[in-house]
């Protein structure tokens, strides 16, 4: 009974995450619901990035590539690399999941240094990087979390639990834990890291407005391209994990 109870409240914690504000935001009322509008704004530009670039990759292929269809069967190559290396051999059906994963992430990172979110006005608060939210990163970590689950079942069945008694089944309230705090650490990584990456370019640009920034603003479209990668092998990883059993 306390595991569950210590399993409800951590669940608890992470919806009760979403709440979380830093700052003034931008709502749309729908109905009943109050929407976090300027999350979904900059999602949807992203969103739009990838569609446009999607279609210009498959739009006209050539038996001998371009540049352009050269660089998307890179990164196409590549997320195949990391689910294979993760996953196992079963790989093939999740290259989608892992795929979107990591360009949503990817992308949005960059967006929040190279788009100019801030001279776009809005009534409350300012457009920034959709993963500079927390209701953004805590959606990722649960759909991981949802797909890990899906994973396991679908290959194990029911017997998938039993992952929870092994090595001992002293240790089935450390393993049910653990899959509720898999999805906390995933959220608060990249939205922390994230979050003081735009920070610190901000404070930076208000203080040294010519040269300093620069090179902070190139040091985090690197470790944007880190994150979104730490966070594909992770959810890679945990897929893997579940499909074949503890390690």
């Amino acid at each position: 009974m306390n595991v569950i109870s210590c399993s409800i409240n951590t669940l608890k914690g992470l919806y009760d995450i979403a709440g979380v504000e830093v700052g003034q935001h931008f709502y749309w009322q729908i109905g009943g619901f109050q929407v976090h509008a300027q999350v979904l704004i900059t999602s949807w530009v992203v969103i739009a990035i990838l569609l446009g670039s999607a279609f210009i990759a498959v739009r006209n292929p050539q038996t001998i590539p371009t540049a352009g269809q050269n660089f998307f069967e890179y990164v196409l190559e590549f997320i195949r690399d990391v689910s294979k290396t993760q996953i196992g051999e079963e790989y093939g059906p999740w290259v989608p999941f892992i795929g979107t994963m990591f360009l949503f992430i990817f992308v949005s990172n960059w967006s929040g240094a190279l788009l100019p979110w801030k001279i776009i006005q809005l009534p409350h608060g300012e457009l920034a990087a959709p993963t500079n939210d927390i209701n953004t990163t805590v959606a990722l970590a649960l759909l991981t979390s949802v797909a890990y689950f899906y994973a396991g079942l679908s290959k194990k069945g029911f017997g998938y639990f039993s992952k929870y008694i092994q090595p001992t089944p002293i240790l089935l309230p450390i393993n049910i834990l653990e899959d509720f705090t898999k999805p906390l650490s995933l959220s608060f990584r990249l939205f922390g890291n994230i979050l003081a990456d735009e920070l610190v370019v901000v404070v930076l640009v208000s203080l040294v407005p010519l040269v300093v920034p620069i090179p902070v603003m190139f040091l985090g479209l690197f470790t944007s391209g880190i994150q979104a990668l730490i966070f594909a092998t992770l959810a890679a990883a945990y897929i893997g994990e579940s499909m074949e059993g503890h390690h």
